[in-house]
């Protein structure tokens, strides 16, 4: 399965890049036992930045960024066959959660809910 793995990035951070980075490392971990489980991991991040770096993006929560990340995380829901919610508060991730719902595909909350994961974990 083609995978997206949501939860917290920017929220709880202050915008602060240390701790947006932690935040994408900790979604990150997440990539690899999907990966070895013979699916296909996406972080909306992983898009999005460079995107809005490219387009001249050049302070988080700037009108473009806001431009970029919560749509191409929409774009992506339309392309991907399950969600992967990760713990921890974040509206973008819970927003993610209900264009899943509402395009009737999966959304797992624990990575051994998903085949082929039943054994893995996520910090």
């Amino acid at each position: 399965m083609f995978i997206l793995i949501a939860g917290p990035y920017r929220s709880g951070t202050g915008d602060a890049p240390d701790r947006m980075a932690a935040n994408l490392k900790r979604l990150e971990e997440a990539s690899w036992p999907l990966f070895r489980a013979g699916h296909v991991p996406m972080i909306g991040e992983w898009v999005a930045v460079p995107i809005w770096q490219a387009a001249g993006g050049a302070r988080v929560g700037d009108a473009l960024y806001n431009e970029v990340f919560h749509p191409v995380a929409g774009r992506l829901i339309k392309l991907v066959d399950a969600i992967l919610r990760l713990p921890g508060d974040s509206t973008g991730a819970d927003n993610d959660v209900r264009l899943a719902q509402e395009r009737g595909i999966p959304v797992y909350y624990r990575l051994e809910d998903i085949p082929g994961c039943e054994n893995g974990a996520v910090a």
